[in-house]
């Protein structure tokens, strides 16, 4: 269980944050909606809270 969250599951999500956090940053760069942006750095939160659940999780199962 350990070896599937940390290796897939929390790159995984890894990569879901840093690709909404690009795609905030392209929006505000090229003048987009600012209700875009928000609604995209809200998203970044969000996944950034459940790839750490899911990197405590693994940490956790290594430990039993």
């Amino acid at each position: 269980m350990a070896s599937l969250l940390s290796s897939f599951i929390l790159p995984v999500a890894a990569g879901a944050v840093a690709l909404v956090l690009l795609l905030g940053l392209v929006n505000m760069m090229r003048g987009g909606s600012p209700n875009t942006s928000q609604k995209l750095m809200r998203l970044r939160v969000l996944l950034q809270f459940v790839a750490i659940v899911i990197a405590m999780l693994a940490v956790w199962a290594m430990g039993r």
